[in-house]
């Protein structure tokens, strides 16, 4: 019998999945149902990024500086893994200031035409490939947390606030194929706010102090505002998908609104039911639309 369950083991352990983690709750989330599903997966976190509690799920994990290359995949092929996946948040500004790049990253950065997210995660898929390791879908074991069209959560949005929403998602979808970002904030068929470096949860906040500032309360969810985000078109899925998730109506709630636009399908909402319970709370609409 302990044979038996030595083999079974080992088994287990040959299935073997890389994480470059980046903050928030995605990689913890990806981590701990891949655990769960009989993975070993081993970390490449991001020094004073990645959540330290990412440690209990995985089965080795290390710590680089944002913009090394080689010593990441280096922990990678030393584990055996030759497939991985990108999760969690990497604050854009640190472009600026932020990255030590290595040789192999310095080199990669002097090729690029810009430094937008697309290009920037783009390359770094290339160099993984390079040496044998396949970016795969950030979705991977967590695709239940995509939303399929349709209302989920909240009132239904009356006639005004359909043609509000269809208004905001030509502006996100044009902001977001710009690689500027992917959510904007609207009321009343005008664009308040636009996320550009900053993050969707702080694009909001900033619409609701625009909105204080013109001396409208923003102490109850107004109607004819809401927030919108969308994949670019021709999403690559396997790095920068939409997420949304508890902090986002945190956010909406402060700035006052009262709706949330996603894209079905290709936005993660992490903890969905804790989410869509919390959105139920608020009183905050949530609606999933296919991509036309």
């Amino acid at each position: 019998m302990q044979l038996t369950s030595d083999v079974f083991t080992i088994k287990l352990m040959d299935k073997k999945i890389g994480l470059i983690a980046g903050g928030g709750d995605f990689p913890l989330m990806f981590a701990k149902e891949a655990k769960n599903l009989g993975y070993s997966v081993f970390v490449a976190g991001l020094k004073g990024i990645t959540p330290k509690e990412i440690e209990q799920y995985a089965a080795a994990v290390d710590y680089f500086r944002l913009g090394q290359i080689s010593a990441p995949i280096d922990f990678f092929k030393k584990a055996g893994v030759d497939k991985a996946l990108m999760a969690g948040k990497v604050p854009h500004v640190s472009i600026f200031g932020g990255i030590m790049p290595d040789l192999r990253a310095a080199r990669l950065l002097f090729t690029l035409k810009d430094r937008k997210a697309n290009s920037l995660l783009g390359a770094l898929a290339g160099e993984l490939g390079n040496d044998g390791i396949e970016l795969v879908n950030s979705a991977t074991f967590l695709e239940h947390l995509l939303p399929a069209p349709g209302l989920l959560a909240g009132p239904k949005p009356g006639k005004d606030a359909v043609k509000n929403i269809e208004f905001g998602w030509k502006a996100a979808k044009a902001i977001a194929d710009l690689d500027i970002g992917l959510t904007v904030v609207v009321r009343d068929m005008v664009v308040i706010a636009v996320e550009a470096m900053e993050g969707t949860d702080e694009c909001v906040k900033r619409a609701g102090a625009v909105l204080r500032g013109g001396g409208i309360d923003t102490g109850k969810l107004l109607p004819g505002m809401a927030v919108v985000k969308v994949a670019r078109s021709g999403q690559d899925m396997r790095f920068d998908l939409p997420v949304v998730g508890v902090t986002t109506l945190e956010s909406m709630r402060e700035a006052g609104a009262a709706i949330l636009a996603i894209e079905a399908g290709k936005t993660l909402i992490l903890d969905k039911e804790l989410f869509l319970a919390k959105a139920g709370e608020l009183g905050i609409t949530v609606t999933a639309l296919a991509a036309v």
